[in-house]
């Protein structure tokens, strides 16, 4: 029996991250930039808080003017002035005098404490006038030390400071974070442009007559959301059969308008498997797109180094595989599902992903090795996903020598250690597009193990975010 040669999960992954285009940076104003890469350290623009100011609405009083104040002996202060949020007023606050201060307001420089209202003598939140008019004067029942209840200017950011680093995404937090530290522009990783196309003679449209032997397009749905979802943008979504021509007019027609393609469906052996034909460097029968005149010096040099075709027994990857080899290539990587995979560099520079057509397998070859290559261009410091222990409620199989990714469901109560189940109930069987929609997540089983029982550990990523 004929031995062949298999990919690890990690090594196809390197390959990957290894080959993919760094995207152009742009400048994009804060409402363009949420979902975003940062191309550059985002460093503030002023001090934050740019004031020192009140952290309470209250008094603000010079403390020194409190420090005999008792319960017994309330120290009385004369209210001068009213300072709400927003105002640019100073006033000066002589001995014995304070200014009434709402949250947020500047600090008077004459002052450098803050006395809550609920603090001072016959505060009497239900009254209909309370916190409406400014009194004559505040009656103290305890002292404040300096600084109390007060943000000093640059507490949080000073002017020049870091506020979010080159490679982080600018999510929500970040983006308020950047906004606050008076940031209107950001430089950041262009989005990938993206072509989606689903290949087989059999596909037809979602709600289309389906006659016998035909199936609805979903992988081409699914890849367009999640990589939406990523950050990039599909500039084509589509199906072709399985005459090689099609996919290679469609792939020459994007060249100019698109960053990366991926490819689901024929990515096997068969003979109509219409990705390998036409994607492969040596596909025989097929209709491979035309070659670099020379591939010494060109971006995508490298020998191409096949992976293995058939069945035999699963071996660690072919050590003549070379992480510069950016060719495309199609591989059986040590995974379940999705155990064929063709990645490279077209021609022209654009990275391809093959991946399998049945649909949970295409969903789990995207998530492994699509997503971290496209994040990858986009400058993103940890393009691979992170995975959290969860106990299993329930046991299954899992194949020799091959990292398993099963669809689980959370089955946990709110507030409990998380325990997942199997969402489709049947395994990972890489066709049950249906049962897709029960999962919550992912469930990661290293390859050296075979079988999962209830209770055991195994890894989980969330799906939601």
């Amino acid at each position: 029996m004929a031995e062949f040669h298999y990919l690890t999960v990690a090594r196809h992954q390197e390959r990957i991250l290894h080959t993919v285009p760094l995207l152009p940076e742009e400048q994009v104003p804060l409402a363009a930039a949420a979902g975003r890469t940062l191309a550059g350290d985002a460093v503030a623009a002023l001090d934050l808080p740019p004031w020192d100011n009140s952290a309470m609405d209250g008094y603000a009083v010079s403390a020194a003017d409190t420090s005999a104040a008792t319960a017994e002996q309330p120290v009385r202060l004369d209210v001068v002035a009213e300072l709400p949020a927003g105002t640019d007023q100073d006033p000066a606050l002589a001995t014995g005098q304070a200014a009434r201060i709402m949250t947020g307001a500047p600090m008077p420089t004459d002052a450098d404490a803050v006395v809550p209202l609920e603090d001072t003598v016959g505060w009497d939140p239900a009254a209909p006038t309370a916190g409406t008019t400014r009194p004559d004067h505040v009656d103290l029942h305890s002292p404040v030390r300096a600084g109390r209840h007060v943000r000093p200017r640059g507490d949080d950011v000073r002017t020049g400071h870091r506020v979010a680093a080159s490679g982080q995404e600018l999510t929500p937090h970040r983006l308020s974070a950047v906004a606050a530290a008076g940031i209107a522009e950001v430089v950041v990783r262009t989005r990938p442009r993206v072509v989606v196309v689903s290949t087989g003679s059999e596909l037809v449209a979602p709600g289309a007559p389906v006659r016998r032997g035909q199936i609805p397009d979903s992988n081409s749905h699914l890849l367009t959301a999640l990589v939406r979802a990523g950050g990039g943008e599909v500039i084509h979504r589509g199906q072709v059969s399985d005459d090689p021509a099609q996919l290679r007019d469609l792939l020459v027609s994007t060249v100019a308008t698109s960053d990366a393609v991926i490819v689901t469906g024929g990515a096997s052996v068969g003979a109509h498997d219409v990705a390998r034909l036409v994607l492969a460097p040596d596909a025989a029968g097929g209709v491979p797109l035309e070659r670099r005149s020379s591939a010494e010096g060109s971006p995508g040099a490298g020998s191409p180094t096949p992976g293995g075709t058939g069945d035999g027994p699963e071996t660690p990857a072919d050590p003549r595989a070379r992480l510069d080899d950016r060719a495309v290539r199609f591989d059986r990587v040590a995974v379940q599902p999705g155990k064929p995979q063709g990645f490279g560099l077209l021609p022209d520079g654009r990275p391809v992903w093959s991946l399998p057509g049945n649909p949970v397998s295409a969903w789990v070859s995207y998530l492994v090795f699509v997503e971290p290559g496209l994040l990858a261009m986009q400058g993103r410091e940890t393009p691979l996903a992170d995975w959290q222990p969860v106990t299993t409620a329930d046991g299954w199989r899992s194949p020799p020598r091959r990292e398993q990714f099963v669809p689980v469901r959370v089955v946990s109560a709110p507030g409990e250690p998380l325990r997942v189940a199997q969402a489709t109930e049947r395994g990972s069987g890489s066709h049950l597009a249906g049962r897709m929609a029960r999962a919550t997540g992912l469930a990661r089983v290293p390859a050296a193990t075979t079988e999962v029982s209830a209770g055991d550990t195994v890894l989980y990523r969330a799906l939601e975010g």
